[in-house]
């Protein structure tokens, strides 16, 4: 890294006239900045973002109800230095994943280790990785990180064992570790998900305790937008 910044600094320190020293901390900090980029990048990598987003980049004013000082208070990520969770429910369109993704990349910042995936990708994985015998550690793995982001939680019907390995995830990581988790349905439907009553009652009750619970309310970005596109093409008379 300082080698490709050699030739650039070294013309900048003469025309500064800085000296030897000052040349020399010119280059460990590039040298620093350079690394510490590629750890982000590198975590970023590693936390399987299926759409990475910037908090900058949300758009408060499409979904109005949202709390703008409880988002800031998630993105200074003290809740997972607290092991609490954010629960985001309500329909599609309102930008609750890109809020989770949002709030990863900000953990990621503050060198936290963060892992993110679909929860039906998530209970997929977990299964097949019961035949080639990389359950425990793939297990392991998903239990420790610091901040694990559960997105479209109960989209897609869960089985016995998905349930199984949702609870575990749950009870391992309370108290232990911060989930950031995403649905469509609303909370009181979340139980249906796992199909067994005590096992739905163990696991929402560790989930909700030490919690921050979002309901989003309004309408679909992705829909406002598609509106606003089609309103601006008229359709020729016969056409």
């Amino acid at each position: 890294g300082m080698l490709e910044m050699l030739e650039e600094r070294a013309q900048y320190a003469t025309q500064h006239q800085l000296a030897p020293v000052e040349f020399l901390a010119l280059l460990l900090d590039d040298e620093i900045e350079r690394r510490r980029q590629a750890q982000l990048a590198r975590r970023e990598k590693e936390a399987r973002f299926e759409c990475p987003k910037r908090l900058v980049q949300f758009d408060f004013n499409a979904t109005p109800t949202l709390d703008r000082r409880l988002v800031q208070e998630m993105a200074s990520c003290q809740f997972i230095q607290s092991h609490e969770n954010w629960l985001l429910s309500g329909p599609t369109g309102l930008g609750k994943s890109h809020l989770a993704s949002a709030i990863g990349y900000e953990a990621i910042k503050q060198g936290y280790k963060v892992l993110s995936y679909p929860t039906h990708r998530l209970l997929a994985e977990l299964f097949a990785s019961r035949a080639d015998g990389t359950y425990t550690r793939r297990l392991q793995k998903i239990v420790s990180t610091d901040l694990l982001i559960l997105d479209d939680f109960g989209l897609r019907p869960v089985s016995s064992s998905g349930a199984e390995d949702l609870y575990e995830i749950i009870q391992q990581r309370y108290e232990r570790g911060s989930i950031v988790l995403t649905s469509n349905r609303a909370p009181s439907e979340w139980a249906e998900i796992f199909g067994d009553g005590l096992l739905a009652s163990a696991a929402l009750d560790r989930l909700t305790h030490h919690a921050h619970v979002t309901c989003c309310t309004g309408e679909s970005y992705r829909q406002k937008h598609r509106r606003k596109e089609g309103g601006g093409t008229q359709t020729k008379p016969g056409a």
